[in-house]
């Protein structure tokens, strides 16, 4: 059984979120969270999106931080605040998928695991960042209908 990236995004979630409480092993997690995603690009997906959002948490907060002006990044739901790394982690990492596609994911999952307001929250958040990464010519982007003028 294929499943949807939404479904593989809601599952780098759910692992992201274990290991932001309790720093279990990720093999453990992987393990466990993916036994049911039987395609080994859909693994790889998950997993590079994993390992990357955790390698470049502290970037990903400070580009936050920056954006969110007068709030703490502590006070921000930790949903929330994995949703938005993840998307970061998409607009810089993830060249095949469109920036609003990444957005537009998450807002999605926020719907179904956050907040009644985090969607738009998120959504603010995000347009600040992709707007700060392209003022800094740092969201490269390729194939089909991806870069936007």
């Amino acid at each position: 059984m294929s499943l949807s990236r939404r479904k593989l995004r809601e599952k780098a979630l759910q692992i992201l979120y274990a290991f932001e409480l309790s720093n279990d092993s990720l093999g453990v997690m992987f393990n466990e969270l993916l036994q049911d995603v039987e395609d080994e690009d859909s693994k790889e997906f998950v997993k590079s999106l994993i390992l990357l959002t955790i390698k470049h948490r502290e970037e990903y907060d400070e580009l936050i931080k920056e954006v969110v002006k007068n709030w703490e990044i502590q006070r921000i739901a930790v949903v929330d605040r994995l949703l938005i790394r993840l998307a970061t982690c998409e607009f810089l990492h993830f060249k095949e998928i469109p920036p609003k596609v990444s957005i537009n994911e998450v807002i999605e999952i926020a719907k179904r695991y956050s907040t009644e307001q985090s969607d738009k929250f998120i959504n603010g958040v995000l347009d600040a960042i992709l707007k700060k990464l392209k003022a800094e010519n740092r969201i490269v982007k390729t194939g089909r209908g991806l870069i936007e003028t």
